[in-house]
């Protein structure tokens, strides 16, 4: 590497050669740092899949013994093919036959329990104001299109998916018996309710903003939404009662819910529903199915072929089964050194967080007691949960011998787990549950639970590594690590107090100070241009603001290592987030991801940072120089 050329870009001057040499899957819309290390962790528990399957000697549990015998089912092919769309036909025919609304209505709780398709949903999570209890949820349904600015007048992409989805879904439909005028007409009219219903969903954007989510009505209220639909029903159904307060994400949404669901409009949202669930279950169907039906998510994506079988049944079956597959995982593969060494990266990680928030200069003393409060009250999870959920103790798979299909299987556990969800109704919220397995790479902050997760399978290289220099493991994991923690006082954590109670624990003057610096990290990201789009600003202003909070933690911390190497830290900070993406995939992304493009994210920042211009020596002439007017600082 040539440092010289980090005044021009730093982002190319760590993984320029690196981008020319890398080669990017047939079935994969990208590589890089995050999907390198994806691939190293799905070669190595496809392995050892594929030995338990063969050798059941080799499996070291119950549990695990259910999910090898689900990816035995997922990988016979010979036998998904020969059942071809025989599995699928019962729900077919159960949305094919209704009549009316009032059918519906009639069977509307063994639909939602069922996971047939509606153009709303209901579920359970953390009441945002009382995060000890769970509350009942009501939020508004997925388009087809990826998001619904894809709908706005003179979209460039969205005449041609459009005609991409319609082509696969009339195949989809050929399979399964359908005749082509029968096919294009439910599809036509499916395509219809999909743009009905657009203009009063929430855009990426807009639900990016977690305070817009909580719109608490009481349980009347909301069954009021519907003439046409007895949601009173459907509520005692699926908990027992008609709950004191439903949280409605989307009112504009359900206040329209009766020009959306009403007899002038069965017919489409009947067809709507049709086409929904076809396209939901190609996955679980022959090798045909799985073909055509991933046409659309590639034409997204630019991949242009679709994951081996194997691979595609692996995926199946360690989606399904999550948190055992991540358990064994962690238990076999992630060391208890890591663990220790990382958990005091976390502790020292805060403890830079605290000192910084003790002489933050233009906080309160009484914000600044709240948020030193609520920092120490985070919790902290390394490597892989304590225990497993109970639901997964319930999912028995039914062999193909005994009559049991993969689709049929997958239904019945997907079933189950709605059951339970529902169970959790005005319970006690489990902290401690996590919502990712071990061996996903990735990490979190919740702020209804004010916890951060770190899975075991992110602490690697070249996040982490103990061959690593410790200036470049701060790089790396203690740059992610201090992004968790920053995510607590973004536009969004900053809204959660310590218990993760939606409440303003801010002075006035202090939440009018953040806003105006979180309007600045809007500004130095919004129009950003790249793979022939440009950043969102709002769209992508928590994650900026956390990647900021984190860079500079991490920083510090490093700082305050003898051995300090300011180069390596930041070197590996842009050697993270390399990634050689189809610009269809990063043109999606621009639309959808809270996340910042990763080039931009690793050179944006470190342009705010005064120390990256001392350890490289940019000048105002170098092209990575930004004016200090025109950096951010936050946290």
């Amino acid at each position: 590497m040539d440092k010289t050329k980090i005044k021009e870009d730093l982002y190319e001057a760590v993984n320029g050669e690196w981008i020319k040499e890398a080669v990017i899957s047939a079935d994969k819309p990208a590589t890089g740092g995050f999907q390198d290390l994806v691939d190293d962790i799905d070669d190595l528990l496809m392995a050892d899949t594929k030995k338990m399957s063969d050798d059941s000697s080799l499996i070291p549990n119950h549990l695990m013994k259910e999910y090898i015998a689900y990816f035995q089912l997922a990988n016979d092919y010979q036998k998904r093919d020969q059942d071809g769309a025989k599995p699928m036909l019962p729900l077919l025919k159960q949305v094919e036959k209704l009549s009316s609304l009032e059918e519906l209505s009639q069977q509307l709780t063994s639909w939602v329990l069922d996971g047939l398709p509606l153009p709303f949903g209901v579920d359970v999570d953390a009441d945002m104001k009382n995060t000890k209890i769970n509350a009942l949820f009501a939020g508004a349904p997925s388009l087809i299109l990826p998001d619904k600015t894809y709908y706005e007048a003179e979209h460039p992409q969205a005449p041609q998916l459009l005609a991409i989805f319609k082509e696969m879904t009339m195949k989809l439909f050929a399979l399964a018996g359908y005749d082509a005028d029968t096919a294009e007409k439910m599809t036509d009219e499916a395509l219809q309710y999909d743009k009905l219903l657009a203009p009063h969903v929430k855009s990426a954007e807009e639900n990016a903003d977690y305070s817009k989510m909580y719109n608490p009505e009481s349980g009347e209220e909301f069954i009021a939404h519907s003439q046409h639909l007895d949601l009173k029903t459907l509520l005692i159904g699926l908990v027992g009662e008609v709950p004191e307060k439903i949280i409605v994400t989307e009112p504009v949404f359900f206040n329209k819910l009766d020009d959306l669901v009403n007899p002038g409009t069965f017919q489409q949202m009947k067809s709507w529903m049709l086409v929904m669930t076809i396209n939901a279950l190609t996955a679980y169907l022959s090798e045909e199915f799985r073909q055509v039906g991933g046409t659309y998510s590639r034409a997204l994506s630019g991949a242009p072929e679709s994951r081996p079988q194997e691979k595609a049944a692996f995926y199946l079956a360690s989606g399904r089964f999550d948190q055992i597959v991540g358990d064994y995982y962690g238990k076999k593969y992630f060391g208890e050194q890591a663990k220790k060494d990382v958990e005091q990266m976390v502790k020292r990680m805060i403890g830079i967080y605290q000192d910084r928030l003790s002489s933050n200069t233009w906080l309160s003393e009484a914000t600044r007691e709240k948020a030193i409060i609520k920092l120490n009250t985070l919790g902290i999870h390394v490597g892989y949960p304590e225990k497993i959920p109970p639901i997964y103790t319930q999912f028995k798979v039914t062999p193909a011998e005994k009559g049991g299909t993969l689709l049929g299987n997958a239904l019945h556990f997907s079933k189950l787990k709605r059951k339970d969800d529902y169970a959790k109704w005005n319970q006690p919220v489990e902290r401690d549950e996590w919502e990712m397995s071990a061996d996903t790479v990735n990490a979190y902050y919740h702020p209804f639970r004010n916890i951060i997760v770190f899975p075991a399978a992110i602490l690697q290289a070249p996040f982490y590594s103990l061959e690593q220099s410790s200036s470049e493991n701060f790089g790396g994991i203690g740059a992610v690590i201090a992004h968790e923690i920053s995510h607590a006082f973004d536009n969004n954590g900053s809204l959660f107090d310590e218990y993760g109670n939606l409440n303003n624990w801010w002075t006035e003057d202090d939440q009018k100070h953040f806003q105006e610096l979180a309007d600045q990290m809007i500004a130095e990201f919004d129009g950003l241009e790249i793979a022939g789009g440009r950043v969102n600003g709002k769209l992508t202003v928590s994650e900026n603001i956390a990647d900021a909070g984190g860079l500079s933690c991490a920083l510090e911390a490093a700082k305050k290592d003898k051995d300090v190497d300011l180069e390596g830290f930041f070197i590996n900070w842009a050697t993270i987030w390399r990634m050689k993406a189809r610009q269809e995939y990063t043109q999606l992304l621009l639309s959808i991801d809270v996340h910042a493009p990763n080039k931009l994210r690793a050179n944006v920042q470190v342009q705010n940072l005064t120390e990256f211009y001392q350890t490289f020596d940019i000048q105002s002439t170098d092209p990575m120089y930004l004016t200090p007017e025109k950096r951010v600082s936050i946290w």
